[in-house]
Order: structure tokens, then C-alpha cells, then sequence
């Protein structure tokens, strides 16, 4: 009996694995397509994750839960809204790219998991201790020296966690299941995705097709480059304490920067390292924390069968 929840977590933790895996790789697949316009291929990518949302609920039975979110006018502006988020998420990311921006997306994606903390004591009333707030503040002052020293903003790294921490948000805040939200998602995108690429059609300025068998089947796959960690995380997260899930979660950013670094020869100098540090080093002591103080919470639990009422 004790072997199916370690059997089940270890199962989770490939899925996690498997998940920011992929979205820790995923710039190498956007590079491919970097000659390309960023918004014509994000309506291309909305596109097709419709069609692979649309099979998944197929292969869910997950159609009934899907007609529903889009009847109900409450949940179809929360998911509208969800999915404005996650399309401007999406084209930073592809944008960013394919300027050679690798290491301000992986930036991004470590502030994003401090910033979810910071939207949920302010918007959900949640409370932070002690040791959370220096960590927020320490991944804070990094961003702040960054600004000082080069004088600007790093907008890529900031729109990229706050649309992606606003969309947790949103999503969190609903009651809707993975499967039927990302369908739902990507068919109100769908519709004025298609409607520009129609435009492009008709103004003989669209692209793509290119007419290259590897690109627009590179094009293709980016509905499922897109569903398939979407469902993997959401397996992962199933079978995972959530502490467990935050520190999996550290996967894709770091893949991201190695990435930037090594591979595409992005600069990374002092205040890239000073700044990197801080959130870092905020990263660490916030999960340290939480996880010091989940095993307290546990340890406080009576143990023993619970009383019959």
C-alpha cells in the first residue's frame, strides 16, 4: 500500500519534468521560425491550438464542460479575458525570440512565480510572512539595480510575468477545468486570429504558408508544442504537492538562460549577475520558507485514524 503514493508522485514528477522541460526548450523552437512576423504567427499558433483544443476535448469528453463556460456570458469574460493575457504572453515570448532575447524570457519567468505572491495578498487577501516579504524585496531590489545601472526597464521580463501572473490569476479566481478553459480560450482567440490572417490574405501581404514542407510544419506543430506541456503540468499537478511544483517550476527559466548563454551568445555581465542573484537568492529563501513551514503545518496534524462523527 505505502508504494502507490510514491509510485504516483514519482509519476508526477516526470510529467512536471516533461512539462517545464518543454517550456525550457521551447525557445529553440521559436528561433526556427525568427525570420517570420511574430503576430502572423501567433494567429497562426492560436489557430492551431484551437484544433488541438477541440481534440482534446474530444478525447476528454470534455464538450458538455466546454459548451457551458461559453454559455454562461460570467465565464466566457473571465476565460475572453484569460485569453487577451495569455496571446500577449504568447507574443512577447515569440517576439522576444526572435530578437534575441532569450535571457529576458527566462528573467521573466523567474520573477512570475514571486509575482503570483504579490497578486495573491493583493487581490485575494492572501498573507505573506516575514521571510516571504524580505524574499519578494530581495528579487525586487535586483530588478531595481537593473534599471538603475542600464537605465531602462526590462518591459520583456515584466510584461512576460505580469500577463502570464494575471492569467493564473484569472484562471484560479474561475472554476473551470484545464481542458475545457484552453479549449474555450483559443476558440474566442480563434476568432480574431482568423480574421487577420483573412486580412493578410486579402491584402496579399500574409506569409504564411510559406511553401517550405519544414516551416509550415514547424508552423503546424505549434498548437501542439503549446497543449502538450499545458497537459503535462496539469498531470504533474495532479499527483504533487504544490511545494514540489514550485520548485519544478525553476526548470524552464534555467534551461531558458543556459540557452541564451551558451547557445545563442547573449551577453551576460555584472548586472545581469547582480540581477539574476537577487532573484535568485529570493527564489531560494521563499521556497526554503514555504516548505519549512508546510512540513510545520503537517507535523501539527494529529495523527492516527480521525474520529467518526
Amino acid at each position: 500500500m505505502p508504494r502507490e503514493p510514491r509510485s504516483r508522485e514519482a509519476t508526477g514528477v516526470l510529467y512536471g519534468l516533461a512539462a517545464y522541460g518543454i517550456w525550457g526548450f521551447a525557445p529553440v523552437y521559436w528561433k526556427l521560425m525568427r525570420e517570420l512576423d511574430s503576430v502572423e504567427v501567433l494567429a497562426h499558433r492560436v489557430l492551431w491550438s484551437f484544433v488541438v483544443g477541440m481534440i482534446l476535448l474530444a478525447g476528454t469528453s470534455g464538450f458538455r464542460a466546454y459548451w457551458r463556460v461559453l454559455r454562461d456570458w460570467r465565464h466566457a469574460t473571465r476565460i475572453g479575458i484569460a485569453g487577451v493575457l495569455l496571446a500577449i504572453n504568447w507574443l512577447v515570448f515569440i517576439y522576444a525570440v526572435a530578437i534575441d532575447q532569450v535571457m529576458a524570457t527566462s528573467l521573466g519567468y523567474y520573477l512570475n512565480p514571486l509575482l503570483n505572491v504579490v497578486l495573491g495578498l493583493a487581490v485575494l487577501g492572501e498573507r505573506m510572512r516575514p521571510i516571504q516579504w524580505a524574499a519578494v524585496g530581495l528579487a525586487a531590489l535586483g530588478v531595481v539595480q537593473y534599471v538603475y545601472v542600464l537605465g531602462e526597464l526590462p518591459w520583456i521580463s515584466v510584461v512576460l510575468a505580469g500577463s502570464f501572473g494575471l492569467y493564473g490569476l484569472i484562471r484560479k479566481m474561475g472554476t473551470v477545468d484545464p481542458v475545457p478553459g484552453f479549449a474555450a480560450e483559443t476558440t474566442l482567440l480563434s476568432v480574431p486570429a482568423l480574421g487577420y490572417v483573412l486580412w493578410l490574405f486579402a491584402q496579399g501581404g500574409a506569409v504564411l504558408p510559406v511553401g517550405s514542407l519544414e516551416v509550415d510544419a514547424l508552423v503546424a506543430a505549434s498548437g501542439l508544442i503549446t497543449a502538450a506541456p499545458l497537459v503535462l503540468f496539469n498531470a504533474a499537478a495532479q499527483r504533487l504537492p504544490l511545494i514540489t511544483v514550485g520548485i519544478l517550476q525553476f526548470l524552464a527559466p534555467s534551461i531558458a538562460l543556459v540557452l541564451a548563454v551558451a547557445v545563442y551568445d547573449e551577453p551576460f555581465g555584472r548586472v545581469h549577475a547582480w540581477t539574476f542573484g537577487c532573484v535568485w537568492a529570493g527564489l531560494l529563501i521563499f521556497t526554503l520558507e514555504s516548505w519549512y513551514a508546510n512540513r510545520a503545518v503537517m507535523a501539527s496534524r494529529p495523527s492516527g485514524p480521525t474520529p467518526s462523527r
